[in-house]
Parts: C-alpha cells; sequence; structure tokens
C-alpha cells in the first residue's frame, strides 16, 4: 500500500533528470533514513517498474528479470521472490515519516514548488479474506463497492502541483472527517505548516468541527460545503444576475475534448466568503443518480408496505420497522428527503407518499455546488480553481489503487 504513495513521490525525482544522478539521490535519501543497501537496491528496481512497466508485486520479478536492471544497478535478481518485495515494503513504511519528509523537500527545491495550498482526501481499499492480522482492517463505508470485505482508509495530503507530501492509514470504519486532525500532524511533521496557507478539503471534511480545526493553527481553509446547506441558496441559485462563466482551457492532449460549462458568484456572509457554482455536466449528472436513487427507493419502499400489511413474519414488529424506515431514510439520503413515511403500529400499517414541492426544490438545485472559505483575496473563479485542484489527489489515488 505504500509503495505506490512512495512510489509516486520518487518517481517525480526522475522527471527530466539524468538516472544516475537521481538514482543518488533517492538512494541517499533512503540511506540516511538508515536502511541497508539490499532495501534501497529493492525500491530503487521496484520504482523503476512503477515508472516504465507498472505491475504488481507478484509479477515484478520477472519484469526485473527480463530487463538490463540487474546490469544498470550491479545487483543479481535470479532468485528475487514477490515476498522480499512485500518485506521492502514493510521496511520502508517504518521510516515513512523521514522519507516522505525528504523527499518533499527534494521536490521542493528541485522544482520551486509551491508550499501555500495543500489538498486533503481519503480513499479505501480492501482486502480479500479475513485480514486478522491488520488491525485497521474494518468493514465501514466501501468506495470500492464491496462492504463486504474489511478495508483500510487511505488519506493523501498533495500540494498544488500533485505532489504527494504525507499519507496516513486509518481504521476502516473511520468516518473521513475524524482523520483531518492527525493529517495535519503529520503534515507539520513531513514539510511544517506555517500561518497563512490553505487546507482544501471536499464535503465529508467540511464540518464546522474541522474548520475550527484549520483555523486554530492559523492556517486557511477553502472547502465544498454539504450539499444540504444548497437549500439556503435557491433563490441565489435560481437568479442568474452576477454569475460568470468560468474560462477553461483546453485540454493539451485533446484538443476536441468536450468541456462543461461553469459558472460562479461570490456571496460574502460574515467572514464567509461563498462561491456559488453551476456545473452543465454534473446537471446531468445529478439528475441521473437522483432519479436512480428514487427508483430503487420505491422498490423498498413497495416491499416495506408488502411486508407490514402481512402482518407476519422476520421485520414487522414495531421496532423492526421503525429500524426499517430510518435504514431507507439513511440510505436514500439524498431522495428520502422528499418522500413522506407514515407508520401505525396499532392499525399495523405503513403508507409513504411523495411531497412534490420539496423534489421540485431538488430538481432545481441539480448541477450545484457551493464552496466557502475564509480568504478574503480570492475571486469565485480563482477559489473554484484551487478547488478544483483536489482531483491531483484523485489522480494519485489512481496510481496507488492500480498497477497500471
Amino acid at each position: 500500500m505504500f509503495a505506490a504513495l512512495k512510489i509516486c513521490s520518487a518517481s517525480r525525482l526522475f522527471a527530466g533528470r539524468e538516472t544516475e544522478q537521481t538514482f543518488f539521490s533517492l538512494d541517499a535519501i533512503l540511506a540516511q533514513a538508515g536502511l541497508s543497501e539490499r532495501v534501497r537496491q529493492l525500491a530503487c528496481a521496484m520504482t523503476l517498474n512503477r515508472l516504465i512497466h507498472p505491475a504488481s508485486e507478484l509479477a515484478m520479478p520477472d519484469w526485473i528479470r527480463s530487463t538490463a536492471l540487474p546490469d544498470i544497478l550491479q545487483v543479481d535478481f535470479q532468485t528475487l521472490a514477490e515476498d522480499a518485495l512485500y518485506r521492502n515494503l514493510d521496511r520502508l513504511h517504518a521510516q515513512r515519516v523521514a522519507i516522505e519528509a525528504s523527499l518533499a523537500e527534494r521536490e521542493r527545491t528541485l522544482f520551486g514548488l509551491d508550499q501555500t495550498v495543500f489538498l486533503y482526501d481519503v480513499t479505501s481499499t480492501f482486502f480479500e479474506g479475513r485480514a486478522l492480522a491488520n488491525p485497521k482492517a474494518k468493514r465501514g463505508y466501501s468506495r470500492d463497492h464491496r462492504p463486504d470485505c474489511k478495508q483500510v482508509l487511505i488519506g493523501l495530503a498533495v500540494n498544488r502541483d500533485g505532489f504527494p507530501l504525507a499519507h496516513e492509514v486509518f481504521a476502516g470504519n473511520r468516518h473521513d472527517s475524524t482523520t483531518l486532525e492527525q493529517m495535519l500532524t503529520a503534515l507539520d511533521q513531513r514539510v511544517g505548516l506555517q500561518p497563512g496557507q490553505t487546507v482544501v478539503v471536499d464535503r465529508g471534511m467540511s464540518g464546522e468541527d474541522n474548520v475550527k480545526l484549520i483555523l486554530a493553527r492559523k492556517l486557511h481553509y477553502l472547502v465544498a460545503e454539504p450539499y444540504g446547506a444548497r437549500s439556503d441558496w435557491v433563490e441565489e441559485f435560481e437568479n442568474d444576475e452576477d454569475f460568470r462563466e468560468v474560462k477553461r482551457e483546453t485540454s493539451p492532449t485533446n484538443p476536441f475534448q468536450h468541456k462543461s460549462t461553469i459558472q460562479v458568484k461570490m456571496r460574502q456572509v460574515g467572514g464567509e466568503i461563498h462561491v456559488l457554482c453551476l456545473s452543465s455536466e454534473r446537471k446531468e449528472k445529478d439528475r441521473a443518480i437522483r432519479q436512480a436513487h428514487e427508483r430503487k427507493l420505491l422498490v423498498d419502499l413497495e416491499k416495506l408496505q408488502k411486508r407490514v400489511s402481512k402482518g407476519k413474519g422476520r421485520g414487522t414488529k414495531p421496532t423492526e420497522v421503525l429500524e426499517s424506515i430510518g435504514r431507507l431514510k439513511e440510505r436514500y439520503s439524498r431522495v428520502a428527503r422528499y418522500y413522506r413515511m407514515e407508520y401505525d403500529s396499532e392499525k399495523k400499517t405503513f403508507h409513504y407518499s411523495l411531497d412534490e414541492a420539496k423534489r421540485a426544490g431538488a430538481e432545481k438545485l441539480d448541477g450545484s455546488y457551493l464552496l466557502k472559505t475564509d480568504r478574503q483575496d480570492l475571486t469565485a473563479d480563482e477559489a473554484w480553481r484551487i478547488y478544483t485542484l483536489l482531483t491531483r489527489a484523485e489522480a494519485a489515488f489512481r496510481t496507488l489503487k492500480s498497477p497500471k
């Protein structure tokens, strides 16, 4: 797991540099962390694999032997097996704080990287098996759609250029919002937090408690607000006044790539700046997701209604019915809020009905989202551009979760 993050960072050292000089730098960083020559040799070989022909640790030994790496590194890899690579990752992980700190500083000085914005996101990765030896392996919300498997959470902080700075592994049953304080501490250890820097997180970590944590360290915040907060801005979203389109650059690799239209405008409330965003592409996506959730909710509501009407069997006791209603509201929170669910335990009846006004209000907000920040020096356009840099953390996760 640490391999992808470590290699992702290490690979930045290679860009535009001579291989020999770069490996000398990487070797020196690993040596400074107290790692043996063999560990350093394997780390260099694994890094090259990620850069040239990404593969799993299982496939790596055969690939290494099929290349000129044994001659280049002057190492005999004939008996190398995947178990040695897994053990190597364990040794690297034990020294991750020193390694990440050194890599971050090396990258900063090599490329003159910006240290004013930190982007933080969380993903999960699951285990096939019981994972009894890993105390952090727990069942929780699975982004991989594998709730049947134990998992861990991985938090990753990158700078605005997409260079990984620090990562932490958390128990799989933790909520994303509970990980921010630990990541801020990790960032302080790796790169040193300075007053005035800006932390960017998505809506899952944008609660008031986390905003206070950021401010307590004399940092700025730029966060996406929860979906529910949009209801306070319905009139502003419906009013086209002051919205201005963000000019987006065409992709250099695909000049004909379709880009959605983004419109933004800014409103100040107290000491906070709120940025209202409208996306043409997101509007279609929101509508499709909402309709899919609504179809599934109606199927489950119909099943519950039939079960209650029979009045016999599992799940028909009053407490069980109420628990079922609660689970439906939680599972389909996006759409359940505009359905009335009425249960009469004495008559043993359950009815549901649609609140047309609430659903119409939800439809008006399709394609909209809110950002907020305490920075007073940003335009709406600038705030939106900084927030979208979170996609660089997502790109690092794709590197982590796939050998390709």
